[in-house]
């Protein structure tokens, strides 16, 4: 070996090869609204063992831009789905976590079971001896957390019903790790007569050891932590955090669970603390490179030899483990009380196998559990429906979108038969509309407010307010709002052409009735005022006399001298349009 080779730093050449895909290749594809999971996994299927590594006899010198050690990787590609847990349990707590308890241990454990007998059903159908079956459907039930955790993150929609019911399920699915890897054992170490026996001892250890880590937190955490920050150093601090989450991470690990679970057991605990948010900064840059290892270890991992060889039966395997598990998933979350585009949005983005396929299929091979054929073949299935799941969730969610605006279309034509008389009809039902509906509920004002948003009726009705969803632009609607017979119109619209209009409607059916508009700025509001509002407000205006009336306050005045002060100002800025 040549010396300047014996002193070089181990695999320095594969970082620098993943640091060029991070930050510029993935960066630039991203520019052509290419999604960053794509763009890893596009660039470890180029880069990896059954990419141009294959080139490499003939062209040496593509040895500088491959990385052949995909088992390496895979390891090192590990901490990205631990960091991604461990972020995704910092932004809970465990209140909300116990209010998820229905959907994590009911819609999640039901999910799991019914997939996992249905899919080994198939398997044994197939051919495959009883332990394989069971095998392949435990762990083909299971879904890519780093992937949907990844693309909700992103979108903004953790906290959506899509959101709470595929973390709910993803969750369990992590719980249902131990006794998977048990289930796995037993039949490649022991047979399956202690199964039943071996099975509750692993779960009362896994209950345990997470009852010992969650108390070792509750005390200790805390504690160092407040110590470590007093040194004023952030090296220190970050070293501490990164400490706790590979520590909790290792010690489940060594309790045979997940490593991934224990780093969000990690995360609630931190959650507790008041370094939430310094620790959410220090950490996400590590979440984020290390979640772009896995996704490129998943597109390494693909041998594009065997997808020519059986392209048929892949592209079945795929589309049917999509649609079994996309029908179980969209059903049960339909019992569970799941609006219909949210269960069929969810069933569709949990559609994939999972990162643990990898870990299980590998095992199963290892304890002679799987034909080296038929694991191959799985792990191909595996990697190839995590590589189609952005473009079946872009899919699931233009399909959920459609079915939502056309639900909320329905519940148009249900405005009510009655003659209403003396309600307020509010014309918009985003953040400002909401806060005008709740006032009014509070004092007992009948009212029903109209939004062209589907998602907005959506929730407003789950909510069971007097949301509908229609153009209240439109003549007819306005006549069947009964906007003739109001006591108030309210309109809270952001377009400004679609506020004028709306008013414009309203005078020819109703003129005497007065309007209330929300307006952009002072321009705006002059606009409105000339169509026929009789109060145009612009929010600019709202808004700094808030922040006064919280700084007069503030300064020590008193809150009658500060209403009456931001009163007159007030009568000032309104003058002055």
């Amino acid at each position: 070996m040549p010396v300047a080779e014996s002193h070089a730093i181990p695999h320095l050449r594969e970082a620098v090869v993943f640091l060029i895909a991070a930050g510029l290749i993935v960066p630039a594809l991203h520019r052509l609204r290419v999604s960053p999971v794509l763009g890893y996994l596009a660039i470890g299927a180029l880069i990896g063992p059954y990419g141009l590594d294959l080139l490499r006899a003939a062209w040496p010198w593509l040895g500088f831009v491959v990385i052949a050690d995909l088992d390496g990787v895979r390891r090192l590609a590990e901490l990205g789905v631990v960091f991604l847990l461990f972020m995704i349990g910092l932004e809970l707590s465990l209140d909300r976590l116990l209010a998820l308890r229905r959907l994590v241990f009911g819609l999640g454990t039901l999910q799991i079971v019914l997939t996992g007998a249905v899919i080994a059903a198939i398997a044994w159908a197939f051919g495959n001896a009883v332990p394989a079956a069971v095998v392949l459907g435990a762990c083909l039930a299971l879904s890519s957390t780093a992937i949907v955790m990844d693309l909700l993150l992103r979108q903004r929609r953790l906290g959506t019903p899509l959101g709470r019911a595929s973390f709910s399920i993803l969750l369990a699915q992590d719980l249902a790790v131990v006794p998977i890897l048990l289930l796995l054992d037993v039949y490649g170490s022991h047979g399956a007569a202690s199964i039943g026996a071996d099975l509750l001892l692993a779960l009362l250890r896994a209950v345990l050891a997470i009852a010992l880590i969650y108390a070792a937190g509750k005390w200790l955490l805390r504690p160092v932590l407040r110590a470590v920050a007093q040194t004023r150093s952030p090296e220190m601090f970050t070293a501490c955090v990164l400490l706790a989450v590979l520590g909790t991470a290792v010690a489940t690990g060594a309790a045979g669970l997940s490593m991934a679970l224990g780093a969000f057991l990690a995360g609630l605990l931190l959650a507790e603390t008041e370094y939430r948010h310094e620790i959410q900064i220090d950490i996400e840059p590590f979440k984020g490179l290390l979640l772009g290892l896995f996704f490129l270890s998943v597109g390494m991992g693909i041998d594009y030899r065997v997808i020519l060889l059986e392209p048929a039966w892949l592209l079945a395997s795929v589309a049917g483990l999509f649609v079994i598990k996309a029908v179980i998933t969209a059903l049960l979350g339909r019992a569970f009380g799941l609006p219909r585009h949210a269960a069929i949005e969810t069933g569709l983005l949990l559609g994939q196998g999972g990162e643990f396929g990898f870990i299980v299929v590998g095992l199963a091979m290892e304890f002679g559990l799987l034909p080296q054929p038929v694991g191959q073949f799985m792990l191909i299935v595996t990697s190839l429906t995590m590589v189609a799941t952005p473009l079946v969730a872009s899919l699931g969610h233009r399909l959920a979108a459609g079915l939502e605006h056309r639900e909320a279309q329905q519940h148009a034509h249900q405005l009510p038969d009655e003659e209403l008389e003396g309600h307020v009809i509010i014309a918009g039902f985003g953040r400002v509309g909401r806060t005008v509906a709740a006032v009014l509920e509070a004092e007992q004002i009948p009212y029903l407010a109209l939004d062209h948003d589907a998602a907005t009726v959506t929730h407003g009705t789950q909510d069971k307010l007097p949301v509908y969803f229609g153009d209240a632009t439109r003549f007819d609607l306005l006549r069947r709002a009964r906007c003739a017979s109001a006591q108030a119109i309210v309109i809270t619209l952001d377009t400004a052409s679609a506020a004028e209009q709306i008013i414009h409607e309203i005078r020819r059916i109703a003129p005497e009735v007065p309007i209330y508009a929300r307006a952009r700025d002072g321009a705006h509001a002059v606009a409105l005022h000339r169509a026929g509002a009789a109060l145009a407000v612009p929010e600019t205006i709202e808004a700094s006399l808030q922040l006064a009336s919280r700084v007069l306050l503030g300064a020590g005045a008193t809150e009658d001298a500060a209403r009456r002060r931001i009163e007159h100002q007030r009568s000032i800025d309104l003058n002055n349009l």
